[in-house]
């Protein structure tokens, strides 16, 4: 019983703020927080836990009680993903994704937004007061900035919304870790 008090209790604590690395776009760094999935007329939600290397990106979707459910990876060479005793593979995460589950994310693009930056020079990009991204359209995406982590302009995300035509994905934040390896 004791235990679970004390799930209980970390589960309440707020979070450290989390304020960019100077070179953020070279970070290496690890989030941990909640994926919402609206996808034609299905809805799933997950944990999530990614953590993003240079070359590489292991992404965990979670139970409610942290047990993982699936875990998609990527490196230069080929991506997977793993579901219980199913074992995907393909070139690379854009492709594999598509394959097992309808859709597709740009890995590439998601690890620039999740850091509130434009992925490449032709985006479309709407700031607020304090000069970061409200909202911003790029490759067929809208990508909504709902919340950051603080009132200041180098604060980062920790809710944004991704959309396209009958895909929807909410990114809820709680944490950040930096150089994570």
């Amino acid at each position: 019983m004791r235990w679970l008090l004390l799930l209980l209790l970390a589960g309440c604590a707020t979070q450290p703020v989390a304020v960019r690395p100077q070179h953020v776009e070279d970070a290496d760094f690890a989030i941990n927080g909640r994926i919402l999935v609206k996808h034609d007329d299905k809805r799933d939600s997950a944990g999530l836990r990614w953590a993003h290397q240079s070359g590489s990106d292991e992404i965990l979707l979670l139970t409610p009680l942290g047990q993982t459910v699936a875990r998609i990876y990527r490196d230069d060479k080929e991506a997977t993903l793993d579901e219980n005793s199913k074992h995907y593979q393909d070139k690379d995460v854009e492709s594999l994704m598509m394959k097992v589950l309808g859709w597709r994310l740009q890995m590439d693009s998601l690890h620039r937004w999740i850091l509130g930056q434009p992925a490449a020079s032709d985006a479309l990009v709407e700031r607020d007061k304090l000069g970061r991204i409200s909202v911003q359209y790029q490759d067929g995406w809208e990508v909504r900035y709902l919340k950051y982590s603080e009132d200041k302009a180098d604060s980062l995300p920790s809710r944004m919304r991704l959309s396209r035509p009958n895909l929807q994905l909410t990114l809820l934040i709680d944490g950040w870790d930096w150089n994570s390896k």
